[in-house]
């Protein structure tokens, strides 16, 4: 038997092979012959369809909004790798490693 070659199939075709499933009006095998793929698979895309289709209605207010930012942590974050930079500037500066001129 030939293997075949690994297909990416699109999001569009996963949701419609998925909604037949949901459907019911055919039974896995049929579906499977239909859309030419694995009854394992067309499982597979019925479950992650189910289990995502309550964020579609969902408020979206912590997924759908940017992240908080703690700015205190930041600005701290910022004087330290300042503070670091120039004492790295004196200490190549006196190794005459780096030119007085910038």
């Amino acid at each position: 038997m030939a293997k075949r070659i690994r297909r990416n199939h699109t999001a569009a075709f996963k949701a419609k092979v998925a909604l037949a499933a949901i459907r019911g009006e055919k039974t896995l095998a049929e579906l499977a012959q239909q859309f030419d793929v694995h009854p394992n698979q067309i499982t597979q895309w019925k479950g992650q369809l189910l289990e995502g289709a309550a964020r579609v209605f969902g408020r979206g207010g912590a997924e759908a909004g940017p992240a908080t930012v703690d700015l205190k942590a930041l600005h701290a974050k910022i004087g330290e790798l300042a503070l670091e930079n120039d004492f790295l500037e004196g200490a190549l500066t006196k190794a005459g490693l780096l030119s007085a001129r910038r």
